[in-house]
């Protein structure tokens, strides 16, 4: 901020009359003269003022500790135009330090300089005083006393100013401005994008780059893209991509397009004219991870919405995000693979990419980039649900294997979709049988532990995915995993309590790991659950009388009645009813205790 783009004001302007040298070299008499009454003394004064404070900030301070600032402040407004005109270059170049910004908000230096911002002002003027804004917008309450002020229209005008260093600090303090809201509404108000789509044509890269960013940031907007749309500025933005003369322009142009694509009406509109097709054709041959990474990004804000996936996979976008996968950056690949996540809304898209893109993801799940491995398991995630086709080509790309390592990986989103997958293939007998061999169960003790709530939902769920055989839960019961899953019976998300229970449920299938589970305390968190109107489910119900259904004796004892479909075998026993809290004792803990002349218990023991 503050560079010269032009070299005939390297200088100060030269005034009118012969300069007279100021003799004293010392700062603190320069700063006395300010106090002059004569026109030319003052003047001058400014003048070396200017010259001093340019050289580094340390002079700068210099003068702010000499009180400077306070006699310039009373120049601003000076009926010399010479005078005022030194005077707001001193402000424009000392305002580049902090601790003179401060002062300057406190003298409330906007009030004075946006009035000369006046056509009829001298350029100078116009130069310094936009300079000093620039400076002083990237505080928050300065953006708000611009607006207040009325800054906003005189710095849109000067947009299209002769000057190139005028149009480069107005385009600046704008930028520094609109990435406030209120801003952004009111320079939409002020017709701000016809100034700066012809900034674009500017001869100057710094200034054609700051028309960018400012644009990209008002383009968030979609009144705003509607306008841009009115004024061709579209065209603009693709001339640019075509000019490989101004390829360092492009990862911004890119950025304004990207927020144009997420806009239905906008899109189509590209789309009629050509322009998407042209868009994509030249995002297939760069190269430049920049734009490749952030086309990705565009695409997938873009592919939230369905009427834009629809285009999108009209348009063939897949190829292109199907390429990126094949690149040597990591964070192409990341955006690639949550573009294709994206895009699998769209079925006709989840088909192409699941059938080419599925090989290619499967080789991320080996990345040495957490990132990539989370980003490329998330996308796999989304391609198998609710496809088993999809599901079929992950086990014939070998992607079992990695995504049973990745259940180990260090980012909680790649184990959660990790395990999703795994549950997706379940469904299929091949798929299932091959994830079994390989240990799921052991596998899932280590994420039921977690104390992420997206990874506890998706192994909960997964236990009951894979615990319908009897091996299965055998498996888990050895690997410790039924005490954290119990404790996911607490729960207080909705969908980890849910999932929990139907793996209780599922696991309580037998009488073995039924027993386990009540020794684990699964009944009275079970009973304490359906007592509760917010918290009991479908599946809480169907766990407690699962459980109860396998653990007869205990069923008996709390019931005080079995059903017609419960069958009295050996091992079954009557200790009478247990009081609610108190602990049901197992036929060894009974054995262990002392005679009494309470009732006796009735064991079946038939053999």
């Amino acid at each position: 901020m503050g560079k010269k783009i032009k070299k005939e004001t390297e200088s100060p302007p030269k005034d009118v009359f012969d300069p007279l040298l100021i003799e004293s070299k010392a700062p603190e008499t320069v700063v006395l003269m300010l106090s002059s009454p004569e026109n030319e003394v003052l003047a001058k004064a400014c003048d070396a003022l200017y010259k001093f404070a340019s050289k580094d900030d340390e002079n700068k301070l210099t003068l702010l500790r000499l009180g400077a600032l306070e006699h310039l402040y009373k120049l601003l407004s000076h009926e010399d135009p010479i005078v005022r005109r030194n005077a707001v270059m001193v402000f424009g170049i000392m305002a580049s330090n902090y601790d003179v910004k401060k002062l300057l908000r406190e003298l409330d230096v906007t009030n004075s300089l946006i009035p000369q911002l006046v056509p009829e002002e001298d350029v100078v003027i116009h130069e310094f005083a936009t300079l000093c804004l620039a400076h002083m917008a990237v505080e928050y309450t300065t953006k708000v006393k611009i607006f207040e002020q009325g800054g906003l229209e005189p710095l849109i005008r000067l947009l299209g100013s002769p000057d190139p260093d005028v149009q480069k600090n107005s385009v600046e303090c704008l930028y520094l401005l609109v990435q406030d809201f209120q801003n952004r509404a009111a320079v939409r108000e002020l017709n701000v994008i016809p100034p700066l789509l012809g900034l674009l044509e500017s001869e100057y890269p710094v200034i054609q780059l700051l028309a960018l960013q400012t644009l990209e940031v008002i383009s968030k907007d979609r009144e705003t893209r509607i306008i841009l749309g009115q004024n061709k500025g579209l065209d603009f933005l693709l001339n640019i991509l075509e000019n490989s003369e101004l390829s360092d322009l492009h990862i911004e142009t890119l950025a304004v397009l990207g927020n144009c694509l997420e806009d239905v009406h906008t899109l189509q509109l590209i789309q009629l004219t050509g322009g998407l097709k042209k868009l994509l054709s030249f995002l297939e041959v760069s190269t430049v991870p920049g734009i490749q990474k952030n086309a990705a990004k565009a695409i997938t804000r873009a592919a939230y919405d369905a009427e834009i996936r629809k285009i999108l996979h009209w348009e063939e976008v897949e190829k292109f995000l199907l390429n990126l996968l094949e690149t040597n950056y990591d964070e192409v690949k990341v955006a690639a693979s949550q573009a294709i996540s994206a895009m699998c809304e769209n079925i006709d898209s989840k088909s192409v990419l699941g059938l080419q893109g599925i090989p290619q993801l499967v080789q991320l799940l080996s990345s040495g980039n957490e990132e990539v491995k989370e980003a490329a398991v998330t996308a796999l995630s989304n391609l198998t649900t609710a496809s088993p086709r999809n599901a079929s080509v992950v086990a014939e790309a070998e992607g079992i294997e990695p995504l049973m390592n990745t259940l180990n990986a260090q980012r909680d989103g790649a184990v959660a979709n990790a395990i999703a997958v795994l549950s997706n293939l379940s469904l299929q007998e091949p798929s299932r049988v091959a994830i079994r061999s390989l240990g799921i169960m052991r596998a899932l003790a280590g994420p039921l532990h977690s104390t992420n709530s997206q990874v506890q939902s998706k192994a909960a769920f997964a236990v009951a995915a894979f615990g319908c055989d009897a091996d299965a839960r055998t498996e888990l019961r050895n690997a410790g995993g039924l005490g954290p899953l119990i404790k996911l019976l607490h729960s207080e998300n909705e969908e980890v309590r849910r999932n929990a229970c139907w793996a209780v449920m599922i696991c309580a299938s037998d009488e073995l790991t039924a027993l386990e589970l009540c020794s684990l305390g699964a009944l009275d968190i079970l009973e304490e659950i359906n007592l509760s109107t917010k918290h009991k489910n479908k599946f809480s119900e169907a766990a407690l009388e699962k459980l109860l259904d396998n653990n007869l004796p205990q069923k008996y004892s709390r019931m005080g009645y079995l059903s017609s479909s419960n069958i009295i075998t050996n091992g079954f026993y009557d200790c009478g009813q247990v009081k609610h809290g108190k602990k049901f004792l197992s036929l060894e803990e009974l054995s262990k205790q002392e005679l009494t002349d309470r009732r006796a218990i009735i064991f079946i023991n038939a053999k």
